[in-house]
């Protein structure tokens, strides 16, 4: 299939600027250059970051050459699309090891092999550029009253606008510049709310250069009940492990609604188009297989098979295995795993120390926060209320109970909030 009308069928296009050229550039014999950027405003991305990368991964197996911009620069300024109110300011020094850490996990994703990607830092041109050169050549070809008609610019002028953030589409036009004069680069992605920043590069090459660039955006997702996607009642799901459990994001796909299965798997996996039409009309229960191949394809994506496959042991020896027998036919390796293996040592843990027991237990509620089953004390204690917390599979509902050495089974105990998440505590 045309790696275009692969998108399309995906899900995966909001806009493009030609589509008949688009689809011609990137069905051609050679491949293309184009890029996605990543501001550095913090040390992890997460699922919402996501849909810009497996795009990136899509094109790459197609034979294009990713060229993965970090703006070191552009972080320093702040993105004001889609925010209420402007970015906190970071230093030189955060935006950098944030840089470094973003380069990691976007290399679990594309091949980093030498000739197949690029990977760039805004900062490496705009650190070494005079102001009154840019103003000049750059700024001189912007209409300010096109720049206030931009989406990003018009929800942020009643809240209030600094001009550091008004001049970012400046800066991101520039990027696409510098890219296709440097590097060959013909096709900018981001999200939908990108539209206007990165069309704005596409006239500044225009401009500068006479080259004819495209532009393609994909819709910014939510969940079922209109929900930003990728958010959870303890906050956003990290790619980062230390932020985010493996059995959590694991969780986080698993529990996804019947209704979302089928576009997740077109979306966030790798699996053909024909076998997500067979699997995402399954009936309940027999589309929890689905979800759990999602889980299983979006997990070892983000954080290798061996991980995928403790943690889909681990959560099928507690919640059960929908498809024990294998009668789903599928092409993913979770088909493969051994399910007479599973572990309860692989269920992601939470450190309880013995002094923090003396003399008289620890709050139930605050473990349950420390354990980052629940993003607050008032959470825990309406989970507890609504009965939904248990330990070692008995309900507890008195929100002041204490924790003592002796609810422990040989150092361990499980702690379970609500239907699908849980933490096994160790006593150290």
């Amino acid at each position: 299939m045309d790696i275009y009308d692969d998108f399309k069928n995906r899900g995966l296009v909001y806009q493009s600027t030609d589509e008949v050229r688009l689809s011609m550039m990137l069905s051609g014999g050679g491949g293309v250059s184009f890029y996605a950027g990543f501001d550095p405003t913090g040390n992890s991305l997460h699922v919402g970051h996501l849909l810009p990368v497996m795009a990136m991964r899509r094109l790459q197996c197609a034979g294009h050459c990713p060229i993965v911009l970090v703006g070191g620069a552009t972080a320093l300024v702040g993105d004001p699309s889609g925010k209420q109110d402007a970015r906190p300011i970071l230093s030189r020094e955060e935006v950098a090891a944030n840089a470094a850490a973003l380069k990691s996990q976007l290399a679990k994703f594309i091949s980093v092999e030498s000739g197949k990607a690029v990977f760039v830092d805004n900062a490496e041109w705009f650190s070494s550029m005079g102001l009154l050169d840019f103003l000049r050549e750059t700024a001189s070809r912007f209409s300010v009253s096109r720049m206030l008609a931009a989406e990003s610019v018009k929800q942020r002028l009643d809240t209030g606008l600094s001009y550091l953030e008004f001049s970012y589409m400046l800066l991101q036009a520039y990027d696409y510049y510098h890219l296709n004069k440097h590097h060959g680069c013909v096709l900018q992605i981001g999200g939908q709310d990108q539209w206007g920043n990165i069309v704005a590069g596409v006239e500044l090459v225009r401009k500068l250069s006479g080259s004819e660039v495209a532009a393609l955006t994909f819709p910014l997702l939510t969940d079922s009940s209109g929900a930003k996607f990728g958010k959870t009642a303890a906050g956003a799901v990290w790619l980062d492990p230390s932020r985010t459990s493996v059995f959590d994001y694991y969780q986080f796909w698993r529990n996804c609604d019947d209704s979302e299965t089928g576009r997740l798997l077109r979306l966030f996996t790798d699996l053909p188009l024909d076998e997500i039409a067979s699997i995402e009309g399954l009936e309940p229960p027999r589309i929890n297989r689905a979800k759990e191949i999602l889980a299983y394809e979006a997990t070892a994506l983000a954080h290798g098979h061996a991980e995928a496959t403790k943690v889909y042991l681990a959560a099928g020896s507690k919640f059960g295995f929908a498809d024990s027998k294998g009668e789903i036919e599928t092409s993913s390796a979770v088909a493969k795993v051994d399910i007479g293996k599973e572990s309860p040592e692989d269920l992601p843990g939470h450190d309880v120390c013995r002094e923090e027991l003396q003399p008289e237990g620890k709050w139930i509620v605050q473990i349950l926060s420390d354990s980052g089953l629940t993003s607050s004390n008032s959470e825990a204690r309406r989970l507890i209320l609504g009965g939904g917390v248990s330990l070692d599979g008995k309900r507890i509902s008195d929100v002041n109970r204490k924790i003592k050495t002796n609810d422990f089974n040989n150092g361990y105990a499980i702690l379970k909030a609500g239907k699908k998440h849980l933490r096994r505590l160790h006593l150290v």
